[in-house]
């Protein structure tokens, strides 16, 4: 089956990095773009970065976009998110899943639903 496991959040103060981690299996891990979301308490859930693990091509929302890199390891079934600069407005529960699509310009937004895992918290301290 599908599933997805996020490993690697923690509290960190504001300026620091984190290196989150997500675990994927029960797919064709390099046919298709995983990408990273997150949920910060009281608002929806918003796509941060994927990557494309055919040719490696990535997208990042505008609010991550120097700070965070995204990264994978089709070997591993893995996908990464190097973040850097960490700001309090990071502070999230982040998510791996498959995405639709992942073109600069096109909203990130997964494309299957049903399968996300616990999450990794991320708390950035000010």
């Amino acid at each position: 089956e599908v599933q997805f496991v996020e490993s690697g959040g923690g509290l960190v103060q504001a300026g620091g990095s984190l290196r989150l981690s997500c675990a994927a299996s029960g797919f064709t891990f390099d046919e298709y773009a995983i990408g990273w979301f997150r949920q910060a308490p009281g608002k929806e859930r918003e796509g941060v970065s994927c990557i494309n693990n055919s040719d490696g091509s990535t997208n990042y929302d505008d609010s991550v976009k120097g700070r965070f890199t995204i990264s994978s390891d089709n070997a591993q079934n893995s996908v990464y998110l190097q973040m850097n600069s960490l700001q309090s407005g990071d502070t999230a529960v982040y998510y791996c899943a498959v995405v639709f699509l992942c073109h600069e310009g096109t909203m990130i937004t997964p494309r299957w639903s049903g399968y996300w895992g616990q999450g990794a918290q991320v708390t950035v301290s000010s």
